[in-house]
């Protein structure tokens, strides 16, 4: 989730939090993108768009262009005019990362806060936090689906109760392991839907063709159960049979009792199936 840090950028939005709000939005203050930073943001723009046209999901493809951003770093206000139209959500800016309460709260009202800095010219392969290229390449075009629109606001609101049962980890590894990193079977392929995977020039080839990787059919309690890397390409990924099991292998899920359950346990290790688990080779059809 999102916890305050302090740093600096030639920018001079980067760990901005003076100023900010109880909420900790902050404005996104456009007209300071220097020129520079908005040729970076195309550079980004026109290799990242080229790569998902081939591997990402149709409905990110088709949220991309109606965002119309390939000419510079988007103004927040033009997106939101798009999103209301089309989800009812709308994106504020945040100076960087936020306390876990704060962004549940946000996205229970349909608020998908948006980091407003760019990274720099050294960070362009890699990035260790979310930049507004992360947040905003990554996530937004698939707010524009009503199906995952839905999902994050019933998210953001079984935050409270995750945080009361202790069990927040858990629920954080629902998010990663979709919103951040997840894969959906369309047609005869595997597609990338997650922002940690589409943003990322060198994962999203990996997570589609890497004939070593781990895939698993999705599964909420395997999930929950499963620790991530954060500092390194996904280990293994889960595949949403469609885009409709957010919301249908979720929304009636108690996680009460399963948190009940499993958060004393030790995660699962990432990229090890459990003795009879069928995993996926990366056209979605079962290698064991």
């Amino acid at each position: 989730m999102k916890t305050p840090v302090t740093s600096t950028s030639t920018s001079g939005l980067r760990g901005e939090y003076d100023g900010a709000a109880e909420d900790f939005t902050v404005p996104q203050d456009w007209q300071r993108y220097p020129p520079e930073a908005h040729e970076r943001w195309r550079r980004l723009y026109t290799a990242q768009s080229g790569l998902a046209r081939r591997y990402a999901a149709s409905q990110f493809v088709e949220g991309l262009e109606r965002l119309d951003c390939a000419a510079g770093i988007p103004r927040f206000a033009d997106a939101n005019e798009v999103l209301r139209a089309a989800t009812g959500w709308e994106l504020v800016a945040v100076p960087g990362y936020i306390p876990d309460a704060i962004f549940f709260q946000h996205l229970a009202h349909r608020r998908f806060p948006v980091t407003r800095w760019l990274r720099e010219e050294h960070e362009l392969d890699y990035l260790v936090e979310p930049d507004v290229f992360h947040d905003f390449f990554g996530h937004v075009p698939m707010l524009l689906d009503p199906r995952v629109a839905d999902f994050l606001e019933l998210y953001g609101k079984a935050g409270e109760r995750a945080m009361e049962m202790g069990a927040l980890d858990m629920l954080a590894r629902i998010y990663w392991y979709t919103v951040e990193f997840g894969l959906v079977r369309q047609g005869d392929a595997l597609k990338v839907f997650g922002a940690g995977i589409v943003s990322s020039a060198g994962e999203t080839v990996y997570a589609i063709e890497d004939r070593e990787v781990l895939r698993l059919p999705f599964d909420p309690v395997r999930i929950m159960r499963t620790a991530y890397s954060i500092d390194s390409f996904q280990q293994n990924y889960f595949v949403l049979e469609s885009l409709d099991q957010l919301i249908d292998g979720l929304v009636q899920l108690d996680f009460g009792p399963i948190y009940e359950r499993w958060r004393g346990e030790t995660p699962l290790p990432a990229g090890q199936a459990l003795p009879g688990e069928r995993t996926l080779d990366a056209f979605g059809e079962p290698l064991t």
